[in-house]
């Protein structure tokens, strides 16, 4: 197992088949598809499933990439540990985060990260959480800022926020004529309004499907939309209904006389907005201070979990 063979692997893993993986890496088709039976060969079993679309892993391509994993985890470590004890000031940080969570908290984390650390990269994943959680997983972000409710036993995860999710309603709904605002209410009121709704890999769209498979509801989609911003806006006017956490429509100021909201009741699907990275990455001395910088500017506890 070496470093190229891996990088190949995981490409063909991220983009699903070789084929795209081999444009991703700038190499043939034929070339990347003769190398990766070589690497089959050399492990003594197929990494591979070629008959599903996404391509997949088998049992044994899952124990390869996990063994990767560790892998790379150990170069970047290393590299990390060199830097530090040469004092050098330069580095980077892959921070996975939402577009919404970006407008939100950059502002204010940024400035402070720059002025101590003038050198340090800032490179932005701009992702829904659900696939935020996974590419912080495979190593594709040294840091990560999502809304979830799950957690993976590869990643640790620093609390930063407690949300709950509601319903925002515009006041032309009919939903919003037959309830008071800030009334709970079970989602099987909403059937027959029309949605604006996140889409998949965002933990909201994930909660969404969640209670409407629950409800047996299959209401009318409006609009579907990676920006959380947008998506509020046509809500509140364009007679629809949206699932949003609440800590989104508290500030909007320009909204409040056009929506009201409504608890979910019976909605035991929690998320709540985490810091998360890799078991055993090791944070060098500067991502210790972002997350510290994150916790300093939205006032909560700053406390690393330790390792097992």
């Amino acid at each position: 197992m070496n470093f190229k063979h891996i990088s190949y692997v995981m490409t063909v893993l991220r983009e699903g088949s070789i084929t795209a993986a081999s444009k991703k890496l700038f190499v043939s088709q034929p070339a990347l598809s003769q190398t990766i039976k070589q690497i089959e060969q050399d492990l003594g079993a197929p990494i591979f499933d070629r008959n599903t679309d996404p391509i997949s892993l088998t049992c044994a391509g899952q124990k390869y990439v996990e063994a990767a994993q560790r892998m790379l985890d150990i170069e970047r470590n290393l590299r990390a540990e060199i830097a530090e004890t040469k004092k050098e000031i330069h580095g980077r940080i892959r921070l996975g985060i939402s577009v919404q969570r970006g407008l939100q908290i950059l502002p204010l984390v940024v400035p402070e990260l720059s002025r101590q650390y003038p050198y340090i990269k800032l490179e932005l994943v701009e992702q829904g959480s659900a696939t935020l959680e996974r590419l912080t997983a495979e190593g594709q972000c040294d840091l990560s800022l999502i809304t979830t409710s799950e957690k993976p036993n590869r990643l640790r995860y620093v609390l930063i926020e407690n949300e709950e999710l509601v319903l925002m309603a515009s006041r032309s709904t009919d939903l919003a004529h037959r309830f008071a605002d800030g009334e709970p209410i079970e989602i099987t009121e909403a059937r027959d309004e029309r949605f604006v709704s996140m889409r998949e890999g965002h933990s909201v769209r994930t909660i969404q499907d969640r209670l409407f498979e629950r409800h047996h509801l299959s209401p009318t989609i409006l609009m579907e939309t990676n920006n959380m911003e947008a998506g509020k806006h046509v809500a509140a006017r364009a007679n629809a209904v949206m699932l949003i956490p609440h800590v989104y429509i508290t500030n909007s100021l320009d909204l409040q006389y056009r929506i009201q909201c409504h608890p979910i009741l019976n909605n035991d699907y929690e998320r709540h907005f985490y810091l998360c990275y890799r078991q055993g990455m090791h944070l060098t001395r500067y991502m210790e201070d972002f997350v510290r910088i994150v916790c300093e500017k939205l006032a909560v506890p700053f406390n690393l979990p330790g390792e097992d």
